[in-house]
């Protein structure tokens, strides 16, 4: 095998870095933004059913509606996505359903706290406002970083912060700017 010389080597690594600077250029928006600091409001994946049931209660999950198998294997999916995109820890909060904190779990980016401005309001109508000023004043407060923020949670707080209405294991990507104002709203739906 030939040794490198200094001109074909410096060809050789100009190449590589073209083509790396190709692939990232090829990249998701949505994802570049969340990489470097923006916010996932995401829904829980995959839990079978609809709202609630009567007993429920916030600290028993054996009176909530839990992920199906389905869910669970969504969930860690939607975190090998992002990590396959280089999204490999991230600031994670949950609503306190064990649904969002099992998939906020699932999604392995890092330690889950829950936040109960998360929480939904879809059978709670008199706790929306609480919960979405809650939320702002957390948001308010989180430092403009390059670290993503992931923020585990339901349909309605998706849809009333952003106007996006998502699926199950669907979320959306923001960029948090100042003042915790969410803007730059872009889906993900975490497809190949």
């Amino acid at each position: 095998m030939k040794s490198c010389t200094k001109i074909r080597c410096q060809w050789l690594v100009g190449m590589l870095v073209l083509g790396i600077v190709g692939t990232v250029a090829a990249a998701d928006p949505a994802v570049d933004r969340l990489r470097v600091g923006g916010v996932l409001l995401l829904r829980h994946a995959i839990a079978p059913g609809f709202g609630d049931p009567a007993d429920f209660r916030i600290d028993d999950c054996s009176t909530q509606r839990n992920l199906s198998e389905a869910g669970r294997q969504q969930a860690s999916a939607i975190g090998a996505w992002l990590r396959k995109r280089g999204i490999g820890r991230a600031r994670v909060y949950s609503s306190q359903w064990c649904r969002c904190l099992e998939t906020a779990e699932l999604l392995g980016l890092g330690r889950v706290s829950p936040l109960p401005a998360l929480n939904s309001f879809f059978e709670r109508p008199a706790d929306r406002e609480p919960n979405l000023t809650a939320l702002r004043a957390f948001l308010a407060a989180q430092p403009l970083q390059n670290e993503p923020l992931v923020l585990v949670t339901h349909q309605v707080t998706v849809t009333a912060l952003t106007g996006i209405s998502p699926s199950s294991g669907e979320g959306v990507v923001a960029t948090l700017g100042a003042y915790g104002q969410l803007r730059d709203f872009a889906r993900l739906s975490f497809a190949d």
